[in-house]
């Protein structure tokens, strides 16, 4: 490995590079971490080439560029761009979780696979999962993540069925997946809803409960519900930031701060890896996911 310091070129669209992110970068051993703001999709390939040409070919290998943000669709197209813009001996590692939206939604969808075991038979594949929350950076890449595992996914919309459509018409051209659509903007179409559900997400803003004890006791076949909101009150009712299965009227709640403390170990684990790695590391959600298995196994 060359001896060359690593450098952190971090992206985003945003008027701000995420605190967090350089946080967790430090903590992982990046010392020389680069802000780049208000980025946009063609500044991506540019800004790739300096990274890459300015240092020898092994070199190359301890840069790394970090995709940032709050548009999971926007990464994705940033992370391909960046990749098209490499060959070798050129290339870097590039790392994408957007507002930690791949690394949470990986833990969340974890640790629901985690909860149905002994459960259901098969695990997550073949779950009836409703995502509420879906348009958001987590919700939709969890719903992503759950139906490249094999659930029938449906993702809900707390106006208008549109927003949600628009968002499954992405993710199938990206991902070949099929989200299902529905809309629930009150109690009453909730509690219609949930009775087809095996696994509930909520990824909603924080401090909303998507939930409510009254929906939860018309969920009679839910098995695991998860929630990421960690501002009271929490996503779903009942379910304690800390709380790590416990039980519901039906199945266990799962919350947020118990998903957090995998996700944090996901990116953390990532980043270190790609410090240490001799070859040059892509990394988005599906990486993300199969390392948050691994960790809440």
């Amino acid at each position: 490995m060359s001896d060359a310091e690593p450098i952190l070129h971090m992206i985003t669209p945003l008027k701000h590079t995420s605190p967090f992110d350089v946080n967790m970068a430090v903590d992982a051993g990046f010392h020389i971490i680069s802000s780049n703001v208000d980025v946009q999709l063609k500044d991506v390939v540019p800004l790739t080439q300096d990274a890459m040409f300015s240092r020898s070919p092994d070199a190359a290998k301890r840069t790394v560029l970090f995709i940032g943000g709050k548009d999971a669709s926007l990464a994705l197209d940033q992370m391909k761009a960046a990749a098209s813009a490499l060959f070798p001996p050129f290339e870097i590692s590039i790392f994408a979780d957007p507002a930690g939206s791949f690394t949470t939604a990986a833990a969340m969808i974890a640790l629901v696979e985690k909860h149905l075991r002994g459960k259901r038979e098969g695990g997550i594949e073949g779950a009836r999962v409703q995502v509420y929350g879906a348009t958001g950076v987590v919700g939709g890449i969890a719903a992503v993540i759950a139906a490249q595992a094999g659930a029938d996914v449906t993702i809900v919309s707390h106006r208008v069925i549109e927003d949600v459509e628009v968002k499954a018409v992405d993710f199938k051209k990206r991902f070949g997946v099929k989200l299902n659509c529905a809309v629930a903007t009150n109690d009453e179409e909730k509690k219609a809803l949930v009775p087809e559900a095996d696994v509930i997400l909520t990824a909603a803003a924080a401090g909303v409960e998507v939930i409510s004890t009254d929906v939860l006791q018309a969920a009679t076949s839910l098995l695991v519900a998860a929630d990421i909101n960690a501002v009271p009150p929490a996503g779903v009712a009942g379910v304690g930031a800390n709380d790590d299965g416990i039980a519901l009227p039906y199945g266990v709640g799962v919350g947020a701060l118990v998903i957090g403390q995998v996700k944090y170990q996901v990116q953390h684990q990532i980043l270190k890896r790609i410090l240490s790695s001799d070859t040059a590391l892509h990394v988005g959600f599906a990486e993300a996911f199969e390392l948050a298995r691994r960790i809440s196994a």
